[in-house]
């Protein structure tokens, strides 16, 4: 029986917003230090991070308060989410995908797994030409981007897509997010999950190569 590892893509594959404001300070001329929000590596710092996980806000209305709170320091109005990334990210998105998801898509796929990405808003925060920067999306068989076809995780149709898509059973998929409420519907689909801590992105890696038998 096939098996497949599925990944969101912010967060898991590329390194989060809060973990590189260091760079994003130089990119918008910013003095270090400037952004203060760090979401899940300082929540009581963060309000609006732990509304969100609260459920009081979604997880897109935060990004677009953190949009209009840095375009504000700048004097600019961003009105799309590609934009703010586009502005905070630079020209190389290579330099933010996390080393630890390059091993393990690596192994993956060496050890036959097929690759499957499930985001909410892949095109919608990161541009449709992102994609082309990065080499290694040639591996993945099934991109399914919310931003298309409107589903957000975790409605069940969203893990559907993925199955279907693959053709295989979700008990055979090993699905890999940093928000729990998208994990907990993967469960609820059928899928083996690991709930991915940003803080420690090695040891997610390595519980996700365990539920597919590969040797982390």
């Amino acid at each position: 029986m096939s098996r497949a590892l599925v990944l969101d893509f912010g967060g898991v594959i590329s390194k989060t917003l809060f973990e590189t404001h260091d760079l994003s300070e130089k990119a918008l001329s910013l003095a270090p230090g400037t952004l203060e929000w760090r979401g899940p590596f300082d929540p009581d710092g963060d309000a609006a991070w732990r509304a969100m996980q609260a459920g009081e806000m979604s997880e897109r209305d935060y990004w677009a308060l953190r949009m209009r709170e840095t375009g504000a320091l700048i004097g600019e109005e961003w009105t799309e989410f590609a934009e703010f990334v586009g502005r905070v990210r630079g020209a190389d998105p290579a330099a933010v995908i996390r080393p630890e998801a390059l091993a393990a898509i690596g192994k993956a796929r060496d050890a036959g797994c097929r690759l499957a990405i499930l985001s909410n808003e892949l095109d919608l925060f990161y541009g449709a030409d992102f994609r082309d920067r990065l080499p290694f999306l040639a591996a993945f068989e099934l991109i399914v981007d919310a931003t298309y076809t409107g589903i957000l995780k975790p409605d069940p149709r969203a893990y559907g897509f993925i199955t279907d898509g693959l053709g295989i059973p979700a008990a055979e998929c090993v699905f890999v997010d940093d928000q729990m409420k998208n994990i907990r519907g993967a469960a609820a689909a059928g899928m083996q999950t690991v709930a991915f801590d940003v803080t420690r992105p090695g040891e997610s890696y390595d519980q996700a190569l365990d539920l597919l038998k590969i040797k982390a």
